[in-house]
């Protein structure tokens, strides 16, 4: 794991509390304490309206994402938007004590939601977020209302080499410019929110953790999720094949609504996706099982 000594934490911090003002002025933000660190959420929404937690993307992704949908989901529903331990985010593992296993991912989140106070809640995430909440969800249904998949990677279809190979120079050795080149070719040149991508540059060299890499999940498991889940689908993702993703998942979970979003890239969710996704994921949580 990287020291904080050698790294500007302080500039990512500037970085993420410059996006972080993109959302409600209402947000507030709690600190958790879990067996495997202190976890940072942003909390906005009624008081008393349904729980919604929400997992960002791996590597320099960060709950302060999901800003552009965080407005509209919060007018109904309580919004838990969760930085993951071990990765770039105001969440502080544990000396020697990050997750290691899928398991230790569900205790993780368990913990979380006790710190939380919620017996149950809707789920969502984004990529290895998204990773994440389906196996919670394959694992602990009873915690979970109803599940909203960003793009998720590794769970119905497998991920593009290309993806692949150009994403590796840069898990490898991670320098602003890198992360910079590379979301410029995933999401194809597209208009960047420029606080956002300066947060991205932010993280290169984040301290964290090797994250948590587990196998795809298994097909007799998908077929017996009796949850409504909502995939919502990066149109012009280079990370998968958004059809073979979509064919996957509707092959095998009973109760599955999919959406393509046909002008976004993958790394381009979600903050930079259509002002649609908010009111989609609404209407889904409100209308999916009641």
């Amino acid at each position: 794991m990287s020291t904080r000594a050698t790294y500007d934490i302080d500039g990512f911090l500037a970085a993420y509390d410059k996006v972080m003002t993109k959302w409600p002025t209402s947000t507030e933000a709690a600190t958790v304490p879990t067996p495997f660190g202190a976890t940072h959420v942003n909390i906005c929404g009624p008081a008393d309206g349904p729980p919604l937690l929400l997992l960002p993307g791996g590597g320099s992704a960060t709950s302060a994402s999901w800003y552009r949908q965080a407005a509209q989901l919060s007018r109904v529903h309580r919004v838990y938007a969760v930085d993951l331990i071990g990765a770039a985010g105001r969440s502080t593992p544990a000396p020697g004590r990050h997750p290691r296993t899928t398991a230790d991912l569900v205790s993780w989140l368990d913990a979380l939601l006790k710190g939380l106070d919620l017996a149950e809640t809707d789920l969502g995430g984004h990529s290895y977020g998204a990773w994440i909440a389906l196996q919670y969800a394959l694992r602990a249904p009873h915690r979970v209302r109803h599940l909203v998949l960003l793009d998720p990677t590794y769970c119905f279809a497998k991920m593009k080499w290309a993806y692949g190979a150009h994403a590796v120079r840069m898990l490898l050795r991670p320098t602003p410019r890198r992360v910079r080149t590379f979301l410029e070719w995933e999401t194809g040149g597209a208009l960047l929110d420029p606080d956002w991508l300066a947060l991205q540059e932010a993280a290169a060299g984040f301290p964290s953790v090797r994250p948590v890499v587990g196998p795809r999940p298994k097909l007799g498991a998908l077929r017996g999720l009796d949850l409504p889940v909502l995939l919502l689908l990066a149109g012009k993702s280079r990370a998968h094949n958004p059809v073979k993703v979509a064919a996957g998942a509707e092959a095998l979970l009973p109760h599955v609504t999919t959406i393509t979003l046909p002008d976004v890239s993958h790394h381009a969710l979600p903050h930079a996706a259509p002002a649609e996704s908010g009111r989609l994921i609404a209407d889904f949580l409100a209308g999916a099982g009641g």
